[in-house]
């Protein structure tokens, strides 16, 4: 059985693939939903995420996990890994440091973002230019699930190559075996 159809068992298990009417968060609805915060805690889906993250990423020095749901699944990579990571926040909060990256970041230092679900792209790409902002280098973005709904292109017009670990094509072929 191969790494993505395992991935694919494990978010089905944890039931967070799930079949109707949903309204996503950009605006859009879907006749299906992956629930990020179901796969994202359940113990065997947090695992099998950051074993092929790690797979992915043995040679950056840093990781980057988009705030909220790219956080559970950096931490559990860099556990994984050994690599330190930063948090991109979409936005400066508002108290304490008002930082939109959280963690130690060099200058010049290469990053690699990840990211739970792409539908648009938009934010990835938010955290990428945050990153770059604050001095990183950018150029890849890694997701769980790709929606394949336009994020591709947008963080290609933006020079980041975006990889997944499921497309929705994956997921979508496997519900209709």
């Amino acid at each position: 059985m191969s790494d993505t159809q395992r991935l694919i068992d494990a978010l089905r298990a944890a039931e967070a693939v799930r079949f109707g009417e949903f309204e996503l968060s950009h605006g859009g609805t879907s006749d299906y939903y992956v629930d990020k915060y179901l796969f994202e805690t359940d113990p065997t889906c947090l695992e099998l995420v950051a074993v092929a993250f790690a797979e992915r990423t043995a040679d950056v020095s840093k990781l980057a996990g988009v705030a909220l749901g790219g956080v559970p699944l950096v931490a559990a990579t860099s556990v994984e890994t050994g690599t330190p990571y930063v948090i991109a926040r979409k936005k400066a909060k508002e108290y304490g440091t008002g930082n939109r990256i959280e963690g130690r970041l060099d200058d010049g230092e290469e990053v690699v973002v990840l990211e739970d679900i792409a539908t648009t792209g938009q934010s990835a790409l938010d955290a990428a230019e945050a990153l770059r902002e604050a001095g990183a280098e950018v150029g890849r973005v890694i997701v769980v699930v790709d929606r394949e709904e336009g994020a591709r292109d947008l963080l290609r017009e933006h020079d980041l190559e975006l990889e997944s670990l499921v497309t929705a094509s994956d997921l979508l072929a496997d519900e209709e075996q």
